[in-house]
């Protein structure tokens, strides 16, 4: 699961959950895996992230040490900050562990980088 894809998952389709972005990541197996690098991506998807959750889900699998605390406010990144960005975006591989509810501590575990947000017919809301 690359942290692109964490970023877009929520847990309030669980019945009564109202809070359940962002979720923790509990990882066993992370990789680094290369990737194209590719600016202009970067740049159209930076305005769809949560960018206080990649922070927080880059820190818990142990790529955060290049990120700033905050994105400038200016549109452009530079070429250093793209990098790191694309880096911890689509580089960035958490390949086992699990993914955990904030609200319910509900887990989903993941498993050859595919997290299983499968609910119980119970949790459905």
């Amino acid at each position: 699961m690359k942290l692109l894809t964490h970023n877009m998952l929520t847990s309030n389709i669980i019945k009564g959950v109202t809070k359940g972005f962002p979720l923790v990541i509990n990882p066993s197996r992370v990789e680094v895996q290369e990737v194209d690098f590719n600016p202009d991506f970067i740049t159209r998807v930076l305005p769809k992230l949560d960018f206080t959750a990649l922070k927080q889900a880059a820190t818990q699998v142990g790529h955060a040490d290049k990120l700033p605390e905050a994105l400038p406010e200016t549109a452009d990144f530079g070429e250093d900050l793209q990098k790191t960005l694309h880096h911890v975006l689509l580089q960035v591989e958490v390949l086992e562990g699990e993914l955990v509810c904030p609200e319910t501590g509900r887990k989903f575990p993941i498993s050859n980088g595919i997290p299983n947000m499968l609910l119980n017919e119970d949790e459905v809301s």
